[in-house]
């Protein structure tokens, strides 16, 4: 199929609503558009870039963290869950009450990002890595009635305060397991010889067009994207984060994603997707090249008494203000 002419899908009526039923896209895509093998070229040239650079930082497992971090707190940042980079070096009994909710979802999003990454030296790319991805963020208070690991039983909603005022309704929960079960043959299909980065950029948009939990479905969609890189190998380490880049253009980000479901145009959303890899891999190589000219150079300051681990505070004293 041509990307130009790509049919997104059909609406279900339901009772009193109508939900997206997206069309499947585990089949071969092609495309004409010459601006769109330009943007994919310079593209993976900067993630090949990037790559390279993450290799010759002698700190590397220790800055990795810090790359981890910046891209839970963006991420959530997008759904409006608000903590400082400062704040995930306080202990729980520091964050004050009103912050703690928030605070506890962006610290288990570096963590399922962590133990999501270490699963899959055993397990491929998968719904139940996803799963394991959406448990972990969940796991606390506010994510009880959230269904964690779980997929939804019921139908969700995207803005407005009851279903009649929302701006997108997903397909109908009976849906879920076939549409994510095409869309994980997808991830894995080699044979249909679709550059990865078109390939996750279609993945991303489908993903989050499910909308297969009650919550978060942004959020793994967003990590989905780097779990990808790095276990098809286009990454040797974690160090593409996109968020950062969504996140200041919040409402480009959705509106591109909506345009696929209104008028199937699905191009402009893979053209934005590569502008994302190409600005935040140039922001990561930045970043690298920071770093390494910075490796003989510490911060005098002296670091607060809270932080308990010292290879924490070597890290954050050398290189908290790249990243905050």
């Amino acid at each position: 199929m041509k990307i130009e002419d790509f049919k997104a899908g059909n609406y279900l009526q339901q009772y009193k609503y109508k939900c997206f039923i997206p069309s499947k896209i585990n089949h071969p895509f092609s495309w004409d558009d010459p601006e769109l093998s330009v943007l994919l070229s310079e593209a993976n040239k900067k993630l090949e870039e990037l790559n390279s650079f993450s290799s010759s930082v002698p700190d590397i497992e220790n800055v990795l963290p810090l790359f981890i971090a910046k891209e839970s707190l963006a991420s959530s940042k997008i759904e409006g869950i608000k903590t400082e980079f400062k704040e995930l070096l306080l202990s729980e009994s520091e964050i004050a009450p009103d912050k703690k909710e928030d605070w506890l979802e962006v610290k288990n999003y570096i963590e399922a990002i962590n133990i999501c990454l270490e699963e899959m030296n055993e397990i491929p790319l998968s719904t139940r890595i996803l799963n394991l991805a959406h448990q972990i963020i969940f796991s606390g208070a506010r994510g009880e009635k959230k269904s964690p690991g779980e997929f939804r039983k019921s139908q969700n909603w995207v803005g407005g305060a009851t279903i009649n005022e929302a701006i997108y309704i997903p397909p109908v929960h009976d849906e879920i397991s076939n549409l994510i079960g095409d869309l994980e043959n997808f991830l894995h299909n080699d044979y249909l010889e679709i550059p990865d980065l078109i390939k996750i950029a279609i993945a991303h948009y489908q993903f989050i067009t499910i909308h297969p939990y009650v919550d978060g479905n942004g959020r793994i969609g967003r990590l989905l994207i780097t779990l990808y890189l790095v276990s098809f190998g286009l990454l040797s380490k974690p160090t593409l984060y996109l968020s950062a880049f969504f996140e200041k253009r919040k409402i480009p980000y959705y509106n591109h994603l909506m345009l696929v479901r209104k008028n199937d145009d699905l191009m402009q959303w893979i053209k934005f997707f590569l502008e994302a890899v190409i600005e935040s891999a140039l922001h990561g190589i930045k970043t690298f090249q920071s770093i390494i000219e910075s490796q003989k150079e510490i911060d005098a300051e002296v670091i607060p008494a809270i932080v308990e681990n010292e290879n924490d505070v070597f890290v954050f004293r050398k290189y908290f203000k790249l990243f905050e």
